[in-house]
């Protein structure tokens, strides 16, 4: 029988306050899991406990920085302590900066890479012994379309999801043999509250250009829903995914697959 149950099971998803991380954790948490996350303030870390509460789900939250090794050591082992060993790590805080490269400066850059390869990095080695030691684990990298793909103003971004397009199939590689499974899910673009401005409709009741250009990209021709990402999600940190490793799962709606109409 297929096992995509995650009963009993330890997860830390990280920056997972809202958006895509509080929609996989809650998809854990309904799979059975035990949720512990993380975000960088207290106003944040507030809001998501009462959210969690409302959705019926007993998460442990912390504030924390990912990028600084020492904190994200102390928010592993006191999750360790109060749960169990970390079974399942979702690699999901991330920033993006839109800005031209000739006048993006080497800082923005820097932090760019940082939170969203680096983190990574860091809090995958944090969780990776005890896996070892418990005998299994999956890591879980979220990735982006733009770990394929160029795209103006992105360059940091992409470089980032890109290094972490590899650092998925290294970890793959490294630790592949203690049956630990490390895998990315990339998404294509999704409907948040952080992207309805470029879904609103203009003053004539047409697309936003935006809007436009992302469905006439999409085979689907809509935009992705957090929920879309649940199920893979379950599925990368369940035992039916025990011989998939160092796999990047798009979740795109098609847009990878497909070069785009041609103009009339």
């Amino acid at each position: 029988m297929i096992n995509f149950s995650l009963q009993g099971k330890v997860a830390l998803v990280t920056g997972a306050a809202y958006g895509i991380g509080m929609a996989i954790a809650e998809a854990y948490a309904e799979a059975g899991a035990k949720i512990a996350f993380n975000c960088r303030s207290q106003h944040h870390l507030d809001q998501a406990m009462a959210d969690y509460k409302a959705k019926g789900i007993e998460a442990l939250g912390y504030i924390c920085d990912v990028t600084k090794e020492d904190d994200v050591k102390k928010m592993v082992a006191d999750i360790e302590q109060k749960f169990g060993t970390i079974d399942i790590l979702v690699n999901n805080a991330g920033i993006i900066k839109r800005i031209p490269m000739t006048e993006m400066s080497a800082e923005e850059f820097r932090q760019v890479i940082d939170i969203d390869l680096t983190a990574p990095f860091i809090v995958s080695k944090a969780v990776i012994p005890g896996m070892i030691k418990k005998g299994h684990g999956k890591i879980i990298n979220i990735c982006s379309m733009m770990s394929e793909l160029g795209r103006e103003t992105v360059s940091a971004y992409a470089a980032a999801k890109g290094g972490l397009k590899m650092l998925t199939r290294n970890i793959c590689s490294e630790y592949g043999e203690y049956n630990i499974q490390c895998n990315g899910i990339g998404p294509g673009y999704i409907a948040t509250p952080q992207t309805a401005p470029l879904r609103e409709r203009q003053a004539d009741g047409s697309r936003h250009p935006f809007d436009q250009f992302i469905v006439s990209k999409t085979p689907a021709g809509r935009w992705g829903t957090v929920e879309d990402l649940q199920g893979p999600a379950v599925f990368l940190a369940s035992d039916a995914s025990d011989f998939v490793n160092g796999h990047i799962l798009y979740v795109d709606g098609g847009i990878l697959a497909y070069i785009g109409k041609q103009p009339k």
